[in-house]
């Protein structure tokens, strides 16, 4: 992925790597140097992405025992 710099040396970090990230209007991004030479950009604020699996995990709500949750999945309550 190519960007362009701006007069105000500026640049706009392309849609998939913010989705990547999670970066989002006030996030905070790091720039370090590795060892080989290349610029590595992370999340500044310890923020991490949530991942595909984490957007999906939730809880069947309060006081739900394990009998209650299989009545309820198998249409049973």
């Amino acid at each position: 992925m190519t960007t362009t710099v701006t007069a105000k040396g500026q640049v706009t970090i392309p849609k998939r790597v913010r989705d990547l990230l999670g970066i989002v209007p006030g996030s905070k991004v790091d720039f370090r140097r590795a060892a080989d030479g290349t610029v590595v950009l992370t999340r500044a604020d310890k923020k991490q992405a949530a991942s595909r699996f984490a957007k999906l995990r939730g809880h069947a709500g309060k006081g739900l025992d394990t009998d209650a949750i299989l009545a309820l999945t198998r249409g049973e309550a």
